[in-house]
């Protein structure tokens, strides 16, 4: 098992090669249906830069993210560096708090009350999952909602039922923004979605509801699985389980969003086919490469509007 940091970028930068060559072979002459997240999360990063210079500019404010992680785990470090580093390219100032391993949820709670309290910080993410001693339902319930960047707070959430979109989930709100960008209608549409977590499944289906669509949610306890993605105009995926979704599980011209990732020693990979399933579908997102930017690209633009918003 790897444990180190170094190790674990050296491991995804040799499984990303991997991938793209991959990729690069199976998807000849399929091109033209891959959502690009790289360019549509530079897009969005763009877009978050021009108005936050605005925002310093015209009212002196500089947005900025406090970001939580507790204990070593290698990917959540990572990912804690992945979201600095594209505090760094927008202009955000990012703060770090690490804490060891055996805090306490009173420490933790205590640390977010500071936050909360702290007129520079403007977002605030804790990065899960949280050592199994804590409970993280109560950590993200501490998050003041106007400072809720990962839109995961029981208000922001009500907020989406009622179709109020707020502060939403990171990944939800990037697969509509996708959706927008390549012209791709949801009023009317059938859409299944695969995994029914707090993370994606739930809110994406709410955010589908508010704009019109029929959508089935799925999951570990469905029966016929392939039933309802036949269906599916457009089909999120968000199970963890390695290429789940197989080429005969789709309809011709299906929209396609793979958002699990399962990490492998000899490589990366979705839940979907993708080099079966992209003769199919009409659009579909890759891994690595696809879904991930634009999360990490909307959660710039979530601090960018706590900032202009609440203060």
């Amino acid at each position: 098992m790897i444990r180190s940091g170094n190790s674990v970028q050296g491991f995804r930068f040799i499984a990303n090669l991997r991938v793209g060559v991959l990729l690069s072979m199976s998807v000849e002459g399929y091109e033209s249906r891959i959502i690009d997240g790289k360019v549509l999360a530079k897009q969005i990063e763009d877009e978050v830069e021009s108005r936050l210079e605005a925002l310093e500019s015209g009212r002196g404010i500089t947005p900025g993210l406090a970001t939580i992680l507790v204990g070593d785990d290698p990917a959540s470090r990572m990912y804690v560096r992945l979201k600095h580093r594209a505090c760094e390219r927008v202009g955000i100032r990012a703060e770090d708090h690490f804490l060891p391993a055996e805090t306490s949820q009173e420490e933790l709670i205590s640390l977010i009350d500071s936050l909360n309290k702290n007129k520079d910080v403007h977002a605030i993410l804790l990065q899960l999952p949280l050592p199994k001693h804590l409970f993280p339902q109560e950590a993200m319930e501490a998050i003041a909602p106007e400072k809720d960047a990962d839109g995961f707070h029981p208000y922001n959430m009500g907020k989406l039922m009622i179709g109020d979109e707020g502060l939403v989930p990171c990944t939800p709100h990037g697969i509509i923004r996708a959706l927008e960008e390549y012209n791709v209608p949801i009023k009317g549409k059938n859409v299944v979605i695969v995994g029914h977590s707090n993370v994606v499944g739930k809110p994406m289906a709410a955010m589908f509801l508010n704009r019109n669509a029929t959508v089935s949610v799925c999951h570990v306890f469905t029966d016929d699985l392939k039933k309802y993605t036949l269906g599916a105009d457009i089909l999120v995926v968000a199970a963890g389980v390695k290429h789940l979704i197989k080429a005969d599980m789709i309809k011709e011209g299906a929209v396609i969003f793979d958002v699990g990732i399962t990490q492998e020693k000899d490589g990366v990979y979705g839940d979907v086919d993708f080099e079966n399933v992209i003769k199919k579908a009409s659009l579909i997102t890759p891994v690595p490469g696809g879904v991930g930017p634009v999360t990490v690209a909307m959660l710039m633009k979530h601090v960018l509007k706590c900032a202009e918003e609440n203060f």
